[in-house]
């Protein structure tokens, strides 16, 4: 689960952000343990916790796509949980390839969200952060890691975004014609 993009998967467990309702798949403590493959879910404060530490990674590296600073406030916030979290210590064999060991039983926030933290503080620190995006759609704004050759992906995926702005330039060239 160690992926330095992890921590925008994490942030896009809310998507469609940019319309009024957005779609949240993490309804319940139950919903962050199957995300995290914990295995008891975590308590309801640690539940929050965890969703305010989501909403501080999409707003950091929202301001990064955008090419602005994040606010110091989510900044502090991702090194203060950094620092909170269980640090990476154990590596062990998993079936096709290491990763960390992580005592995922105290059910606490940190602990179930180490890896997203860790891939927080590994993308901020990496090349690839220049590769960060939004998605153009103005309802949609998923973030992602764009690895593109071209380096000029503007949207989430082909397949709903992209496809439904072709479409719709597609309709006003045709309804002007």
């Amino acid at each position: 689960m160690n992926r330095p993009d992890l921590c925008l998967d994490f942030a896009n467990t809310r998507y469609w952000r940019g319309q009024d309702a957005p779609t949240e798949t993490l309804n319940t403590p139950a919903d962050l343990a199957a995300w995290t493959r914990a295995p008891k879910p975590p308590s309801q404060k640690e539940f929050e916790r965890a969703l305010e530490l989501r909403e501080t990674l999409h707003r950091l590296f929202d301001a990064v796509a955008q090419g602005k600073a994040p606010a110091a406030r989510d900044f502090d916030g991702l090194n203060a949980a950094l620092s909170a979290a269980p640090a990476r210590m154990v590596l062990k064999r998993g079936s096709e390839a290491f990763d960390w060991e992580l005592d995922m039983k105290s059910g606490t926030a940190l602990a179930l969200l180490a890896p997203v933290l860790w891939s927080a503080g590994d993308l901020l620190a990496s090349g690839k952060l220049a590769k960060v995006r939004r998605c153009a759609n103005p309802e949609c704004l998923y973030l992602f890691v764009d690895d593109s050759r071209a380096g000029k992906r503007r949207w989430c995926t082909m397949s709903s975004c992209g496809n439904r702005a072709k479409a719709r330039r597609h309709y006003h060239k045709s309804k002007q014609a």
